[in-house]
């Protein structure tokens, strides 16, 4: 059995090799990145292919067909020299494949562009205070007045809403409609008066999300994606996408050779952490599980280039991937001894202190964006087809 790629596969990887070799001392570094940096990383990433690779030249990509071979060599060589695949987040990774699929022509060729480039950063408002796992329930309304919509209520968990320049928001159009039909997907500048973002500070020592308010908000109608009343399919469009980029299994490859460099760095009484059997014991185990899950985002992938069905496939991803990235950061602190429980400014920290600040991170997100328990629910009654869980009468 041949598992190689075959020559035109191994052409390109070369390629990849040598455009990272050539231009790597450009790629933005650090837990505090630069955002110009940052914009002239993507643009660069994106010129060549590496970034924005099957999105049509129109909307600002690359404009090449979709390979998976392609994506996974790109994938692994990007984490093999551990340098940033590009810019992500909410924007780039949720809301650009839903207006590709879902969106006018108008807002694709809007609002795509300058999020693709970085000029455009964006927070998702979903969550709200008596609305997390049970996201139908939101309250915050919008009444359309004319040719715009004011909306009022309050937003809770909203990651970069204190640096977004926009948002999509779901909001609450039909008050009367019953509630999973009652909801419209707007968009909107941040900058718009009205708009009140205050910091949650979190068991990390930082602020990654935020409460917001909106007090009159006034919002052009025509900022709507899909129909009014149909936000709740638009909504769920989205989470397909967030629960696959939550759990990257590209993005833990990476952390996987950094946290193998590490475990051959660190020594105990001269011995390195790897040859001890029981660490590298831990190493394999998350080693083969991200394995599976890359395999299994090969199955999206080609479920994607062939016009077929891979839910049961997707629903998976979130769930695996933040317990498996809880894990591999608590071996890395593990391995770091007594350095494992340094923060902040020590002079002793290794990695500014990123493995300490991705397990407690990690240790959130697996609530964050559908708790565990809830997407174990989704994953048996809509992938598997089990009995819905019996709902209690309020």
């Amino acid at each position: 059995m041949d598992l190689s790629y075959g020559e035109q596969y191994g052409t390109f990887r070369q390629e990849t090799r040598r455009f990272i070799e050539a231009n790597a001392h450009l790629a933005p570094t650090g837990r505090v990145l630069d955002r110009e940096s940052t914009r002239v990383w993507q643009k660069l990433l994106i010129d060549n292919g590496y970034a924005a690779r099957s999105i049509p030249k129109e909307y600002g990509g690359y404009g090449a067909e979709l390979d998976i071979l392609e994506s996974r060599i790109i994938a692994e060589e990007f984490a093999r020299a551990q340098i940033s695949p590009g810019m992500g987040g909410q924007g780039i990774s949720y809301l650009v494949p839903t207006l590709l699929e879902l969106g006018t022509e108008e807002l694709k060729t809007r609002f795509i562009p300058p999020t693709l480039r970085g000029e455009m950063l964006w927070c998702e408002g979903y969550s709200e205070p008596n609305a997390g796992s049970d996201l139908a329930s939101l309250r915050t309304s919008a009444v359309l007045e004319g040719d715009e919509w004011v909306v009022n209520g309050q937003k809770i968990w909203t990651s970069t809403a204190d640096i977004a320049d926009w948002i999509f928001c779901l909001v609450r159009s039909e008050p009367d409609a019953p509630k999973h039909h009652g909801i419209s997907f707007l968009l909107f500048s941040m900058d718009t008066p009205g708009i009140e973002v205050r910091p949650i500070k979190t068991m990390t020592g930082h602020s990654r999300f935020n409460e917001v308010f909106f007090t009159n908000v006034r919002v052009p109608k025509d900022q709507i994606v899909g129909e009014r009343g149909q936000g709740w399919q638009v909504a769920n469009n989205v989470l397909l996408h967030e629960r696959v980029n939550l759990g990257d299994p590209n993005a833990t490859l990476m952390r996987l050779n950094a946290l193998t460099d590490l475990m051959k760095d660190e020594t105990v009484d001269g011995r390195r952490i790897i040859d001890n059997p029981v660490y590298r014991d831990r190493l394999m185990k998350i080693q083969g599980r991200i394995l599976a899950l890359r395999f299994n985002d090969l199955r999206l992938l080609s479920a994607r280039l062939h016009g077929k069905d891979a839910s049961l496939a997707a629903l998976i991803v979130k769930l695996q991937g933040t317990e498996l990235r809880h894990e591999l950061e608590g071996l890395a602190v593990d391995a770091l001894g007594e350095h494992g429980i340094l923060y902040e400014d020590s002079p002793y920290l290794r990695a500014e202190g990123s493995w300490q600040l991705n397990y407690m991170f990690y240790l959130g997100l697996i609530i964050g964006g559908g708790t565990a328990q809830i997407q174990k629910n989704i994953i048996s009654e809509r992938g598997l087809g089990m009995p819905r869980e019996p709902r209690v009468k309020t």
